[in-house]
């Protein structure tokens, strides 16, 4: 009797390392008997992959055993895998539409609930080396429709701007579309990138660039300051500008999930409104909830 046991310790103790392994922890219901809680999937903005990561990662530090997946593909990836039910939580940069909302109600079972977790400056950035210091947003929107070509038209060097943007996937593409070109198309000469890190990247490589994306991206470029009309004040992005929402383009960034959702998804996202989480918002480079 004594070796079954022994055999028996061992054999549970080999299966809950396989479990933790395969990205699930085992924990022991009242009855005794094992259950697996499964991993939390949150999908959606590439804008908010640096913050989702953060969050996932401190959050699994404070809970042990507890595994969350974070991936980005554009908030349209993350909120069409809400609606098909593939994803515990989506990320999005922009609002879900009430079409959207009435899809995932009905493929979910359960209303959708929208939790903005952070707030976000929608930033225009160019080269270090580019003089323009800012621009109003209809000179923004112009630029990005093709009316504008040259640097020379909005009060800088005699040379021609080089578009960059994002995937009609993104969220802040839609953003964008929405707040500064005022739902006209682009400009077929803006080379659309995956991901604001791409967007960053080329404009900081091309001293005639110019891109969009969140601040938190910010890394040797220059954002500029906005203006939303020509006789307005120039505002740039700050936590300040974007709290009292002074800056035009300021915007938050949303947490979407069925209103029957399991406790993981729950547990996680309200721990991301505490204090605790909201800190880490602020190291990655957005602004926390005021």
């Amino acid at each position: 009797m004594r070796a079954t046991s022994t055999f028996t310790r061992v054999l549970f103790a080999g299966t809950l390392t396989l479990a933790l392994a395969c990205g699930q922890r085992t924990e022991q219901s009242a009855g005794g008997e094992s259950r697996r809680t499964k991993p939390l999937t949150i999908k959606g903005s590439d804008t908010m992959v640096i913050l989702g990561q953060r969050l996932s990662e401190e959050y699994m530090k404070k809970n042990p055993g507890e595994v969350v997946q974070v991936t980005g593909g554009g908030s349209g990836t993350g909120i069409a895998a809400l609606i098909n039910g593939t994803v515990d939580l989506a990320q999005s940069s922009r609002a879900m539409t009430d079409e959207e909302k009435s899809k995932a109600q009905q493929n979910r079972g359960a209303a959708i609930v929208e939790t903005p977790v952070a707030l976000d400056a929608l930033s225009v950035f160019v080269n270090e080396a580019n003089p323009v210091k800012e621009m109003t947003i209809p000179q923004v929107a112009d630029i990005y429709m093709g009316k504008v070509r040259n640097w020379r038209q909005v009060g800088g060097p005699n040379a021609p701007i080089v578009l960059y943007g994002r995937e009609n996937s993104s969220g802040t593409y839609d953003y964008f579309r929405e707040h500064v070109l005022k739902k006209a198309d682009f400009s077929p000469s803006v080379q659309t990138l995956q991901g604001t890190a791409a967007v960053i990247n080329a404009v900081a490589k091309d001293r005639n660039g110019i891109g969009y994306g969140g601040i938190a991206y910010a890394k040797d470029v220059r954002a500029v300051g906005i203006k939303k009309d020509a006789a307005s004040k120039a505002i740039y992005p700050a936590e300040a500008t974007v709290a009292d929402g002074s800056y035009p383009l300021s915007r938050k960034l949303f947490f979407y999930y069925p209103a029957n959702a399991p406790e993981r998804v729950t547990t996680f996202v309200q721990w991301s409104l505490a204090p605790e989480a909201q800190a880490f918002v602020s190291e990655v480079g957005y602004f926390p909830l005021r």
